[in-house]
């Protein structure tokens, strides 16, 4: 068997860790506004976030080739103020792995910041702490379980990532082919060695990945406080 080329696993990787901590970033304070919040917009949002888990992500691809396209909502002030077009990018590829698996991550994390309520915030702004303070000193610990299984499934969805990425960036090797598009093009030529061993080693690592994120939430009762 010929040498594999290992590009599009670096990166995979690479996007995954980009989107998984752009989303960790974001989501936490849309989840925790979605917990909480009573406004009627809650609904229209949560069905917003909720829109990946049941589109064709073709249909998220088409959208987002679109909007981040050189006449699109997004793709045309970005090309305006760097010169640069986002489709076929890594940019753009992390714009639209971003989207793709913001629910993975919101869900966990709003699931857990039900789940603990705020009294334990309210006690901790009581006692004269910050907002900030509080939220990152009392929540944080109290959330670790829903950050663990939102950061491993936003990072293990972004590497299974296919249509979405296909379509906002094709398949440009060392800078657009991911894994996913180079096990496909691999079947395409019936190179099924080279792809049998890039699927095998994707298999491998997400179960790996899953088994160790179980055996913490084993290990570690639910909010422990």
């Amino acid at each position: 068997m010929a040498e594999i080329d290992l590009s599009p696993v670096w990166l995979t990787l690479q996007l995954a860790t980009v989107t998984t901590l752009i989303l960790l970033l974001l989501s936490t304070p849309l989840a925790w506004w979605l917990a909480h919040s009573r406004s009627r917009w809650a609904v229209v949002v949560e069905a917003v976030v909720a829109l990946p888990l049941v589109l064709p992500p073709t249909v998220l691809g088409f959208y987002l080739l679109l909007a981040l396209g050189a006449n699109g909502v997004i793709g045309g002030p970005w090309s305006e103020l760097t010169g640069s077009p986002l489709v076929f990018t890594f940019s753009g590829l992390v714009i639209a792995s971003v989207l793709y698996s913001l629910p993975f991550v919101v869900q966990p994390l709003q699931n857990d910041f039900t789940a603990i309520g705020r009294k334990p915030l309210e006690v901790a702004c009581c006692l004269r702490a910050s907002f900030v303070d509080a939220f990152l000193t009392v929540m944080l610990p109290l959330a670790k379980r829903g950050y663990i299984t939102a950061a491993v499934l936003g990072f293990t969805h972004t590497m299974g990532e296919f249509g979405v990425v296909l379509m906002v960036g094709g398949s440009i090797p060392g800078e657009t082919q991911v894994l996913s598009i180079a096990i496909y093009e691999h079947v395409e030529v019936l190179d099924y060695s080279t792809a049998h061993a890039l699927s095998l080693g994707l298999l491998a690592f997400t179960f790996v990945v899953l088994m160790m994120v179980y055996f913490i939430n084993r290990r570690f009762p639910v909010h422990e406080h």
